[in-house]
């Protein structure tokens, strides 16, 4: 569907594919457009919703500035889903047993790896970057009590939050194997480093913002190109962190399934990140805050809830959108609110058909607490097209 609302009133107007928009994220879409750096206009997609210092599902195109705080501090969280050549008769009937073997291989939460898991190439990889930036900003350092562990251990697990391992089935019941994880705690150390250090740098000037979560550098500025040194790293870091948890997943389900292989690579998509692109005749970075790059014919992956439909699309290309889409379903309330309307019994119908936790644990995850995902793909029709829906049927939660 094309454009349902358009805030006018900014120095640049904000268009939004959805009509379902909290006042709080109304008001921090309007913030964005006040900045005298964001070219053409904001773009928000139907699964909009608050977030920190800028909305969630914010695309923003801005020239000669770098807001950190809308990047975030999960640097280049995103998905990476894989179609596998088993189908559902090659599972087991109950994946009870099978979702303790995974969790048993993947750390979640605050956890890590006892030992290094990362094949040595991706270490190597990723060693000479970080070992750069933290010389630069020993400050970074001092951050990490235990810098070797919260990046090497780190690389191959879950996280906290709506961090998620799943299996699911296609339209043609073949599993796909599917996952959500970002740059973990060095990604979050660098995010709240840099932010705070485009506060500091600011100095006076951040009175004049209507939200101190919107400090930026400046094209030029003491820490500009050093931002973006490190928000590289941890978007490469989040990409690896990714596609090594996916190995050691798919290691662990060979000694308990049928011998597989993997048929297809849909994709290893950020979803919070910041990119060079060319957009309205123009060099940009383009921060998507919960949102994923649907450039004509790319594919991506937009998760629903669990207990919930997935797709895998190919974008449209569409200008408007900066060539975007949703990232997910967006969440309808908040991780408390959730907490105090849900319990067991909900995470249990909520859940039904899916092998996962369904204790007091997961409720703020529920289908329940997240926008209907079939409304927010209707609303991005002329943002992607589907072509594969997946429903999972088992889920690990960070």
């Amino acid at each position: 569907m094309p454009i349902k609302r358009t805030i006018s009133k900014g120095k640049v107007p904000v268009k939004i594919f959805t009509d379902d928009v909290e006042s709080d994220a109304l008001q921090q879409l309007y913030n964005l457009s006040q900045l005298p750096f964001i070219h053409s206009h904001i773009a928000a997609m139907p699964d909009v919703h608050l977030g920190k210092g800028a909305a969630v599902g914010a695309v923003i195109p801005t020239r000669g500035a770098i807001i950190p705080a809308a990047v975030g501090v999960d640097i280049g969280c995103g998905m990476h889903a894989v179609r596998l050549s088993l189908k559902a008769k090659d599972l087991p009937d109950n994946l009870r047993a099978l979702r303790l073997h995974i969790e048993a291989a993947i750390p979640v939460g605050f956890a890590m790896h006892k030992q290094d898991k990362a094949r040595e190439s991706t270490i190597r990889a990723l060693s000479g970057g970080l070992h750069a930036l933290l010389q630069k900003h020993p400050k970074l350092q001092a951050q990490q009590k235990k810098p070797y562990q919260t990046w090497i251990r780190q690389i191959g697990t879950l996280g906290g939050g709506n961090h998620f391992i799943e299996l699911c089935l296609d339209e043609n019941q073949e599993v796909w194997l599917m996952l959500h994880s970002g740059s973990r705690g060095i990604g979050n150390a660098i995010g709240e480093y840099f932010i705070g250090l485009a506060r500091k740098d600011m100095g006076r000037h951040l009175l004049q913002l209507p939200d101190k979560d919107l400090a930026y550098f400046s094209e030029g500025a003491r820490h500009y190109d050093d931002y973006l040194q490190a928000v590289s790293w941890a978007q490469d870091y989040a990409s690896a962190n990714r596609r090594e948890m996916l190995h050691l997943i798919a290691e662990a389900l060979r000694k308990k399934l049928p011998k597989f292989g993997v048929t297809k690579e849909a994709v290893n998509c950020h979803h919070n990140y910041v990119a060079r692109e060319q957009h309205f005749g123009a060099w940009l970075w383009i921060t998507r805050k919960g949102a994923i790059r649907a450039g004509d014919g790319e594919l991506g992956i937009i998760p629903g809830s669990m207990g919930d439909k997935s797709y895998i699309v190919r974008g449209k290309g569409n200008p408007q959108a900066f060539c975007s889409c949703s990232h997910g379903a967006g969440r309808r309330m908040s991780r408390s609110a959730a907490r105090r309307l849900f319990d067991e019994r909900h995470a249990v119908e909520q859940t039904a058909g899916v092998e996962c936790r369904k204790d007091l644990g997961i409720v703020d995850e529920l289908p329940g607490a997240y926008k209907a995902i079939d409304q927010v793909m209707e609303n991005q029709s002329d943002l992607v097209e589907v072509v594969h829906t997946l429903k999972q049927v088992l889920c690990i939660k960070g």
